[in-house]
């Protein structure tokens, strides 16, 4: 993963086709590919141009005209040089197509795939830096290898936003992890009722459950009261009569208190291994997690085994 600008982008979707369409066409023998690293580098020094020129900070109005005439004839380029490869590539995979084997159509896929999000990214900049059109958020893609990738804001100052998947988890007072939710798409006021039926299935016993002010909506309070004896669902915005009676009671104060444990619990988490994920693929990002999950518990376990063990010690050397 890196900063998904869209010229970074565009440059790993050519990228892929270059190289991917070039073994192919090793294989076969046919012509047009010889030149890979060469092209490749003459691609990374015009998007190299292209962040340079976007760093620049013009004050005077005639050089802010001047770096926008440069961004959008250095943007010309590099469109120009990445079609003039999809033509290319679609020519040669016609050619392969004749003859091609079952694990050749795996990799014609894979070019195709990296085909059509070259298309996407021309798309989006054309429109972007020439039609001056604002793209979605949906439409944005934050990277080809990891499409699952999300943008997430976290409102910090010192990391206003991350790019990867949310995760959700429910932790008992013990500081074991009890269930866990990778959030594809979704925000903290979905998952609510799912984690905690889920939770329910496996641990019956749970009668209260605090969360932050997020997964607050009037339709979860109402659901969670029917799955929980005491939930502690903190309501966002002004608070009326009753909800401010509520929340400053003793039992709702003293459950809110134990929430922040939870802190702890995801920080373990990514020491553990979920600060970055080393495997490919959104189910094995989930695999990811439940094994980070999985060796957390482990070392809680292992830490309340070793007090166990050295109380037992000092209660002998007592004796003794």
């Amino acid at each position: 993963m890196h900063f998904p600008t869209d010229n970074g982008l565009l440059y790993d979707a050519i990228r892929k086709t270059i190289v991917l369409t070039s073994r192919l066409c090793l294989k076969y023998k046919l012509k047009g590919w010889r030149q890979k690293s060469h092209n490749l580098k003459k691609i990374k020094s015009i998007t190299t141009t292209i962040s340079k020129i976007k760093r620049s900070r013009p004050r005077k109005e005639s050089s802010i005209l001047d770096k926008k005439n440069k961004l959008e004839k250095a943007y010309k380029k590099l469109i120009n040089r990445s079609e003039e490869f999809i033509e290319k590539a679609n020519l040669s995979i016609e050619e392969v197509n004749k003859k091609a084997t079952a694990l050749d159509f795996i990799l014609i896929k894979e070019i195709e795939k990296f085909i059509n999000y070259t298309k996407i990214f021309i798309d989006q900049i054309t429109r972007r830096v020439f039609k001056e059109e604002k793209i979605s958020h949906k439409e944005k893609i934050f990277s080809i290898f990891e499409p699952h990738t999300e943008w997430i804001c976290k409102g910090k100052v010192k990391a206003p936003f991350e790019l990867g998947k949310r995760v959700a988890i429910v932790e008992d007072q013990y500081g074991f992890i009890l269930s866990s939710k990778v959030m594809n798409r979704e925000t903290d006021e979905k998952v609510t009722i799912p984690i905690i039926k889920e939770t329910k299935k496996r641990f019956d016993n749970i009668t209260t459950c605090s969360f932050d002010k997020g997964f607050y909506s009037k339709k979860n309070k109402e659901e969670l009261s029917k799955l929980l004896e005491f939930p502690i669902l903190p309501k966002k915005g002004k608070l009326s009569k009753k909800d401010m009676e509520l929340e400053h009671s003793k039992e709702f104060v003293k459950y809110r208190k134990k929430h922040s444990a939870v802190e702890s619990a995801i920080n373990a988490l990514e020491i553990h291994g979920l600060d970055k994920c080393l495997d490919k693929g959104f189910f094995a990002f989930k695999r990811f997690v439940a094994l980070a999950v999985a060796s957390r518990n482990i070392q809680k376990l292992g830490a309340i085994l070793k007090r166990k063990y050295h109380r037992k010690k000092h209660k002998l050397k007592i004796a003794v």
